[in-house]
């Protein structure tokens, strides 16, 4: 019987969109995985991760088979992550794509995987997420775990939309440039410790997995990159304004090489608020110094 041609087997990467395509497909395994947040990567001695193990693992994800999770994955390009989100049959997997190549190219060669709306291309930052995984039968919007290779461009405007969102997005995992990263981990005193740090860590739990070199993808980046996972804590609320607790670190960190005596002075004035009815303790302090719950305390000064 005569086959049919081949589509198309590869989209161009485009710069403007921060595409660098991920080509192993250990790798990729391994990022689905830890969509479960019970799932730890195997790592060698110097915290790399042991690309033998990722390329044994299994192709059906049954240990995961009792946990159902909607997901949904940002910017498939050809579908590398795709397919190993896939193999587990536990995911409710819904791609949104903003590269009308990539989109052609997903619907062409998966089309069983990505019919029924399964397929978006729309852009996330911009996309009505209250209208994702709504229980046809209640109306009721479920909760979806994020992932996916992100866009380097844009990984940063990711998270905070998805901080926009968490309470209906109790896990992040994915593919970020290595300083990003870095920054979401990175606990207080750290030189890599700032605003990202403090307004996702006030709600999430982050967790560095391992770090991906440049020769992984096509065409390789300008830089490292690597595989983080945000898990959401038990925080339901601040018990102060997110608003004025982001506006606040901000403002701490504008001026990071101040102490926070200086760096907040200024606004304090504009409060009507004297410096003496700060927390003393914090006053002497740079901005990466103080905890979340230090920034909380500030934040309830300035609302009083």
């Amino acid at each position: 019987m005569k086959t049919k041609a081949p589509f198309k087997t590869e989209v161009r990467a485009k710069k403007n969109l921060g595409q660098h395509f991920l080509n192993n497909t250990g790798i990729a395994r391994v990022i689905a995985r830890c969509v479960h947040g019970a799932y730890k990567p195997a790592l060698m001695p110097d915290g790399s991760l042991d690309l033998l193990e990722a390329g044994a693992l299994s192709l059906d994800a049954c240990e995961f088979a009792a946990e159902h999770l909607n997901v949904l994955e940002i910017g498939p390009g050809m579908g590398v992550l795709s397919n190993c989100l896939w193999e587990d049959a536990s995911l409710n997997v819904y791609l949104v794509e903003l590269d009308a190549e990539s989109v052609v190219y997903l619907a062409r060669n998966f089309p069983e995987r990505t019919d029924k709306g399964r397929l978006i291309p729309a852009d996330f930052l911009k996309m009505d997420l209250d209208a994702l995984f709504v229980d046809k039968n209640s109306g009721k919007r479920q909760d979806f775990v994020v992932t996916g290779n992100f866009p380097y461009n844009i990984s940063s405007q990711i998270l905070f939309r998805v901080l926009d969102n968490k309470e209906r997005i109790p896990l992040v995992s994915g593919m970020f440039q290595k300083e990003v990263g870095e920054r979401v981990c990175a606990k207080p005193g750290s030189k890599a410790y700032g605003i990202l740090s403090v307004l996702l860590q006030a709600f999430y739990d982050t967790e560095y997995l391992f770090t991906v070199e440049p020769y992984e993808f096509t065409p390789p980046p300008q830089v490292r990159s690597c595989v983080i996972r945000l898990v959401r804590n038990s925080t339901g609320s601040l018990g102060c304004d997110e608003k004025n607790f982001a506006g606040i670190v901000k403002r701490a960190f504008n001026q990071r090489r101040k102490t926070l005596r200086n760096a907040l002075q200024s606004f304090a004035e504009e409060q009507g608020l004297p410096l003496c009815a700060l927390p003393q303790d914090l006053l002497g302090k740079r901005a990466e110094e103080l905890s979340v719950q230090d920034y909380v305390a500030l934040t309830h000064c300035f609302e009083k």
